[in-house]
């Protein structure tokens, strides 16, 4: 079974690479018809990424852009070392990485990033993957995992720098922790290890905001008592 399954993985990498390989000839071909597919296919992905990366995820939409335009002006040097979406997601992190620096150095003290929170009952869990992915639903559940998933896009801001990269690419992206080491060019043992200590320190940040929020829950709940006290003297 497992001989099975891991012949059926290596077909349909083979198959992807192949696909692969198409649509980079095309590129490097100069086809506008290749660039907007390649567009259409990595535009959100690539612009998701981006902005849980940013300490201002309002620039994630032009540094998308100049990803894109990097990768045209790149393509030629491509050979297919990795898989195209490695190579592209490589480009990504390094483009977000440089727009860090920028804001580090110019916007730090001009934007304030703030997010609400509030916990799930005792012994629920949930996983970023379906928390952050977009999923229909009534109107009722849209809203509350619209909640949810504003509490964890901004404890997930918290979470340092290296270890919420590896969190984005594993837990989000989807990637194998051999991808992983291979965009951050960084070894498994190295992605494992931050992998672990993102997870810890996304857990601590959601716990934070947790006590805070019940706090804030509490002192409401107080003064409005109170008021109503008052008004039935």
């Amino acid at each position: 079974m497992q001989a099975g399954t891991a012949m059926g993985n290596l077909v349909s990498a083979i198959g992807i690479r192949a696909e692969d390989a198409a649509l980079v000839a095309e590129l490097k071909a100069g086809s506008e018809e290749a660039f907007a597919q390649l567009i259409g296919q990595y535009s959100q992905p690539i612009y998701s990424l981006i902005a849980r990366s940013l300490q201002d995820p309002a620039d994630a939409a032009d540094i998308t852009q100049d990803v894109f335009i990097k990768v045209f002006r790149n393509i030629g040097s491509f050979h297919g070392d990795s898989s195209l979406r490695t190579w592209i997601y490589r480009i990504a992190l390094h483009e977000a990485s440089n727009q860090r620096r920028w804001w580090k150095r110019h916007k730090k003290q001009e934007i304030t990033i703030d997010g609400e929170f509030e916990s799930d009952e005792p012994g629920e869990s949930f996983y970023l993957r379906d928390t952050l992915a977009s999923q229909d639903g009534s109107p009722f559940d849209m809203a509350i995992r619209s909640e949810m998933r504003a509490r964890v896009e901004a404890a997930l801001h918290e979470v340092p720098e290296s270890f919420r990269t590896v969190l984005i690419l594993r837990e989000i992206e989807g990637f194998a922790y051999d991808e992983i080491a291979e965009i951050l060019d960084i070894n498994m043992g190295t992605v494992k290890s931050r992998l672990m200590r993102g997870r810890a320190a996304m857990r601590q940040a959601l716990e934070v905001r947790e006590a805070l929020e019940s706090e804030q829950r509490a002192a409401a709940s107080k003064r409005a008592t109170e008021k109503w006290l008052e008004a039935a003297r």
